[in-house]
Formats: structure tokens, sequence, C-alpha cells
């Protein structure tokens, strides 16, 4: 069996999209993923599967939580190696963080266009600053997540992507649920 991290696109925000996590695990185990464990209520699910296709398991995944909650519901699905790779590329690894600075990293469904990419690029901000490194986007927010013009909705309209975005803190955590499945 392999490892997989799923990624759900704006459930539980702003009382939208309420889903219990006791209720997602179930949507999950009954696609008969294994050792499915959730963290936090953002919508982060770490499982088995004997599903080798993450497209494929994508795919599984949106329609039976289109049909358990009623409503369409962004996944990116990521590899324990792929959420790797990621940390690795981070470029602001060396940079000092000051109280209150976070990093996030928004996922996204695919790589963006060069032309998307620089459209992105071209937007610069005072306080906040961005990188894109293949199919992920890191955010440096100096002043918090909430204020910075560098959303996941603005990033989705400048790639034409689906993206999904996550601090960092909690990217290290589930890359440890990842390192405590085992396979079999």
């Amino acid at each position: 069996m392999a490892i997989y991290v799923a990624l759900l696109r704006g459930i539980n925000v702003s009382g939208q999209k309420i889903i219990k996590m006791e209720e997602l695990k179930r949507a999950f185990e009954a696609l008969h993923y294994k050792k499915v464990t959730t963290y936090i209520q953002s919508g982060n699910v770490v499982f088995e599967s004997n599903e080798k296709s993450a497209p494929l398991i994508r795919s599984l995944i949106e329609n039976k939580l289109l049909k358990t909650f009623g409503y369409a519901i962004p996944v990116t699905v990521k590899t324990p190696k792929e959420l790797e790779a990621a940390t690795r590329r981070n470029p602001f690894k060396n940079v000092r963080t000051e109280k209150g600075e976070r990093l996030h990293v928004s996922f996204l469904s695919g790589n963006p266009s060069k032309a998307a990419a620089e459209s992105l690029a071209a937007v610069k901000s005072n306080i906040d600053e961005i990188r894109l490194s293949g199919s992920e986007v890191y955010i440096l927010c100096r002043k918090g997540y909430g204020t910075t013009i560098y959303s996941n909705t603005f990033i989705e309209k400048r790639l034409a992507l689906s993206a999904t975005t996550r601090n960092w803190d909690t990217v290290q955590k589930l890359l440890s649920i990842c390192s405590t499945i085992t396979d079999d």
C-alpha cells in the first residue's frame, strides 16, 4: 500500500462547507482507504491506498465528498516524497523570520504556464514575499496570512489552477504523520 496526503480546499472556513473530521474519516474509509488520519479542521487527511494513481485517487475522493456532503470540494493529493520535495525547495529556508511572521505553501493542481508564472511574479508586495517552485507557491507573510495580497483566490486567478494553502507547521506535521504510517 502507498501513503498519500489529501489536502481539501475551503472546508470549515468562515462557517462554510462544515465537515466534522469523524465524518470525513468515514468518507475516506468508505473508499477502502486504510489508516485514515485527519489533522486539524482544515481538511488534511493521511491514508493508505492500494491505488497507485494520484489523479484517480483525487477524482474518487472528490466524487465521494460531493455525494456525501453535497458540495464540490477541490482536493490535492500528494505523496510523502512530494511533500518532502516541497520542503526541500522552500526558497525561504535561510530567511530568518521575526515573531508573527509565517511561511505558507499553496499546493497547486498542476504546474502553471510560463505566462501565468510571470504574471504572478510581476505582482509585488511591500510587506510579503512570494516564490513559485514547481507546483507550489511559497508565501512569506510578514503580518499574517489574513492580510496578505497573496491569498489562495489571488493565486488561483493568476495561475488559472486550483490551489490549497497550508502553513509551514501543518506541512511539517503532515510529514510527521506520514512517517508514523508504515507500508504493509
